[in-house]
Formats: structure tokens, sequence, C-alpha cells
């Protein structure tokens, strides 16, 4: 154990895009010669779980964050949870000091966690948003954001630093803090050729009760399609059901390697426009409808930037209807984005100090 270079590797559990552009880092990790202690909770420990079912595994804070059933509560919710927050952030901090002595942990990695650095240990931020938008709010969040973001050695941005781009003016500030780097997008999947069996993938993930909302609109505007449709629930338990109805297969979860075959053999995919989703289907350059989370503005502004571009288009949950996917081949699709990386030159800080 004194020759293993132990890393803390922690993303949010809030939906499972944290978890999952964790993923490539912690294979890199291991490629490198570190070795990754990984820890979350809920759904995206139990994500990391399936993927990793080897590595060592630690339980943090749930943030408990709650999404409003109304897009136009969500800000005023999020707000009155704060005091909640906090108290999680500085259970994270506890936890975290007595799993620097356990490992003992000699870097870390935080997606998106504010209470999970350590002055005495090269700790790294992982972010795609600079700006946070948050309507009228957005400067008192953005301010709030990049006070927890200049705690770290360093912060990664998930994206390319000039041209064409995935996250616009949520990375692209003016005034951008010394310690941040972009590093180039993210993404757990590999380009594989199969031949396209589903018409139809939908994609669900985040929080309730809007994940449950759109999965029931989407089905009752889908009943009437013809062709062969996959649904991924989003929802992670210990064993995978499948069910089938007619033309529609329905799945709980799928691992990242099912769900790469999925996308592979889908003709379109129907998801929310949350910024990880984004990379993976920008690297897999799939044709795509993007239904943003109603009031979470972030996924709103990606919908809208996407749809602005001409490559994706998107709209409101409650206006969704099956004839608006008659849209897609009007776009144009993603465009090429560099995703390589040089990994060993990114993990230096961890043998500097």
């Amino acid at each position: 154990m004194s020759n293993t270079t132990f890393i803390l590797v922690t993303p949010l559990n809030w939906g499972l895009g944290h978890a999952s552009r964790c993923i490539p880092i912690i294979k890199a990790l291991k490629e490198n010669g570190f070795t990754p202690v990984i820890a979350s909770d809920g759904n995206s420990l139990e994500l990391l779980k399936k993927e990793f079912p080897e590595d060592i595994f630690e339980v943090l804070p749930n943030y408990n964050i709650e999404y409003a059933k109304n897009g136009k509560d969500f800000k005023f919710k999020i707000i009155k949870q704060i005091p909640r927050l906090l108290l999680a952030i500085a259970r994270e901090k506890k936890i975290i000091s007595k799993l620097i002595k356990k490992y003992p942990i000699k870097g870390i990695l935080s997606d998106n966690r504010f209470g999970v650095y350590h002055k005495s240990i090269p700790s790294i931020y992982i972010t795609h948003q600079i700006q946070v938008l948050s309507g009228n709010t957005s400067w008192i969040s953005t301010k709030l954001h990049q006070h927890f973001i200049k705690k770290f050695d360093q912060c990664w941005i998930p994206d390319v630093k000039e041209g064409l781009n995935l996250s616009g003016k949520l990375s692209h500030v003016e005034n951008l803090p010394k310690n941040c780097r972009f590093i180039g997008p993210l993404t757990r999947f590999k380009k594989e050729s199969y031949p396209v069996k589903n018409d139809l993938l939908i994609i669900l993930s985040g929080p309730e009760p809007q994940r449950t909302l759109l999965e029931d609109k989407l089905l009752l505007e889908l009943k009437d399609y013809k062709n062969p449709i996959v649904l991924v629930r989003g929802i992670v338990e210990n064993q995978q059901v499948i069910t089938k109805d007619g033309t529609l297969t329905t799945y709980n979860f799928m691992d990242s390697k099912e769900l790469e075959k999925t996308i592979h053999e889908s003709d379109k995919v129907i998801c929310r426009s949350g910024y990880t989703t984004i990379m993976d289907l920008a690297f897999l350059e799939k044709k795509a409808f993007f239904i943003p989370t109603p009031g979470q503005f972030e996924q709103e502004y990606l919908a809208k930037k996407l749809k602005k571009e001409g490559s994706i288009p998107s709209c409101k949950q409650e206006k969704f209807t099956a004839e608006k996917l008659h849209n897609i081949d009007i776009y144009t699709g993603f465009r090429k984005i560099d995703f390589s990386k040089n990994w060993a030159e990114l993990f230096s800080l961890f043998k500097r100090k």
C-alpha cells in the first residue's frame, strides 16, 4: 500500500452526468499508474460501482437538492436549500480529512463537489460552468461558484478553448479564473460500427420529479409510433430489468458499454440537454432531439445554443409532440470537435507535490 498512489475521484450526484464523465478520467488514472478511490452517493455511486466493480468506494453526503415540479419555481426551490447544501459541504470536508488519513490520498479530483479539496494535497475541480446561469441572479450564482473554484489548485473545463465549442458562454468568459484550463471534452464512449436496429433511443436521467414527468410525456406522445424504440429510464438498480411492449423496449438502466452500443444502433436520440450527454453525442456524431429540464437554465441555454447554430433541434417539455422529430433531419447534427488529450501531462500535478 505504501507504493500505491491513491487519487480521490468525487463526482456530484445530480443526475448521472457527473459520474458518467468521470468514467474516462478513472480509466486514464489507472492507465497512468494511479489507484482511484471513488467517493460519491446515490445513483452516481451505484453507476460507478457497476462500471468498476473491483475498485475502492466510499460514501459522501448527499447534497439532497430537490427539483420543483414547475420549472418557474426551480430557482426559488434551489435558493431555499442553500443552508442544507452548506451543511453537506461541511460534512463532506470532515469525511475527506478522514479519507486522506485512511489511504493516504496523493491527489483529488472533484467534479462539482465544493467541499472536496485539501490545502496540502493537489486538488482539481471539474466543471463546465464558470458562469452559472440562474436568470436575474446569474451574477450571484457565478460569483459564489467562482469562490469555490479558486480554492482548488486547478479547475479543468471539459471543452476546447477556442473556435467551435460545446459549452458557449458557460465556460468561455472574459475574466476566466487563473487556475482554470480547458482540457477538451470528455466522453466515456468509443466509436464503433454497428448496424442500425432502432429508429429512436430515449435516454432519461436527472432528479425527480422531472425525470418521471418527461417519461410520462414521451410515452403518451409516442404511443402510436410504428418503428422500434428503446427507452433507457436512467434508474440504477441492483438488477437490470428489460420489458417489451409492441415496438417499445424498456431498460431501467444500461452500463456504459451497453449504452454505447445502443446509441450506435439507433438512428435518432431523444434526451435532456445535459452537458455530459452533449459531449457523448457530439463525439459519436449522432442525430438528436433535446428536451431541457424545465427551469434548469444551463440545459435551456445549451439547447438554444445548439438550435441557433443549426446543429440540434429542441423544444420545451410541455410542447413536445412526435411530429417535432421530423425536424431532426433539417439540422446539420454535431460538428467535429477535438476530444484528444495528454493525460500524463494533465496528471503531472499529482507528481509535483
